[in-house]
């Protein structure tokens, strides 16, 4: 009997996992795993959620004209140039459905999201990873990567999962270096943890350029990552296109209304990205202390702007970053070990509270002096 057969490039795909919640026997564990706001959202935003909860019955607007409005006089941009999708991952997914065909490529940073490397086999283009250095996304490489065939390249800055970032100026050179025909995607999911606006002038491309696209997110700094908010901004014949083939309401009544009110609270979102400063300075440091102790320089943080940092760690012997992350799944800490993304010697360890971060120290000295 015949089956249903999916499209071999489909089959191709490697699923997403997400950052574990369970693990180690803990009732409640401390989840550092998926790099989200441990301050929560703002009040207004939890306050929006609950005020318009029972207006769940009725349809959204497909269009979020009042989000996209409030994010165009936030960020000075152009309201009919904004759209708005269920997290910046479905907008970052449709990207190669409109631009590639069977056959064509996509081309992003080794160590770089996964959704991207799965975007890219969605459409049946083949996803293409440049190297990197040290972590960063190294430009040359980049533009060397790409090939006739290649349609769109991502560049997400700051990294995930490395945190690592490029300046402006390579960011512009990267553009420079890609043919007209080559949608540049810069996936902007951390630049509120920044001070600066438009920390890497991804935004003045999108607004001056016909082939940048800037993704942004509110499941980050705004601490609504289970509303599943996102929005893009670029040149109105890229958002035309993206408006064909989302989907008809991708964000819910209580969803819009609360990425609304997390907007205006800007204060909020100083304040946490003052904290996250703070604790992500105190892990780094920590970690640095440790690799001292350790010695030969296998154990080290790496840079990061983001809201977690990745740790490498030695490619053998007792402190390897599988030890590290099951050790801390037995104290009740869960991170991110990431194999399957080449990175089977580092751990991304995402930013907690002041008395979360005092607990991940403390658990990772334990581990490397029991070692």
């Amino acid at each position: 009997m015949k089956t249903p057969t999916p499209n071999p490039w489909i089959s191709a795909i490697e699923a997403y996992k997400p950052g574990s919640s369970k693990g180690g026997g803990h009732i409640k564990p401390v989840k550092l795993s998926s790099n989200e706001n441990p301050w929560g959202a703002s009040p207004h935003a939890i306050k929006a959620l609950q005020d318009h909860a029972a207006g769940s019955n009725r349809y959204p607007d497909g269009t979020a004209e009042r989000l996209r409005e409030k994010i165009a006089a936030h960020h000075n941009l152009d309201a009919d140039r904004i759209v708005c999708g269920t997290g910046s991952d479905e907008i970052l997914q449709l990207l190669p459905l409109i631009y590639c065909k069977p056959g064509d490529s996509v081309a992003y940073v080794r160590h770089g999201f996964m959704v991207y490397p799965i975007a890219a086999r969605r459409a049946g283009a083949e996803p293409l990873a440049a190297p990197d250095s040290d972590y960063t996304a190294d430009i040359d490489a980049l533009l060397a990567t790409v090939r006739e065939d290649t349609r769109v390249v991502y560049l997400a800055n700051p990294n995930n999962p490395t945190g690592t970032m490029i300046p402006a100026s390579e960011v512009a050179r990267l553009h420079a270096g890609l043919r007209s025909d080559i949608l540049l995607v810069v996936d902007q999911a951390y630049a509120e943890y920044l001070d600066e606006a438009d920390p890497d002038g991804g935004l003045e491309l999108a607004r001056t350029r016909p082939n940048v696209l800037v993704t942004r997110t509110f499941s980050k700094i705004y601490g609504l990552g289970g509303l599943r908010v996102g929005w893009a901004t670029g040149s109105q014949a890229v958002i035309d296109e993206i408006n064909r083939v989302r989907a008809p309401f991708p964000i819910s009544v209580p969803a819009l209304a609360a990425a609304e009110a997390a907007l205006e609270d800007q204060q909020f979102v100083a304040d946490c990205r003052r904290k996250n400063r703070e604790q992500r300075t105190r892990l780094a440091d920590a970690i640095t202390r440790l690799g001292n102790r350790v010695g030969n320089g296998g154990l080290r943080a790496i840079p990061s702007e983001a809201n977690f940092v990745l740790m490498a760690c030695p490619e053998t012997g007792p402190l390897t970053a599988e030890a590290f992350h099951n050790g801390l799944a037995q104290r009740g800490y869960l991170t991110r070990w990431l194999p399957g993304q080449g990175l089977a010697n580092a751990l991304r360890i995402s930013v907690g509270t002041e008395e979360e971060t005092t607990g991940v120290i403390a658990a990772l000295t334990e581990i490397a002096e029991s070692a």
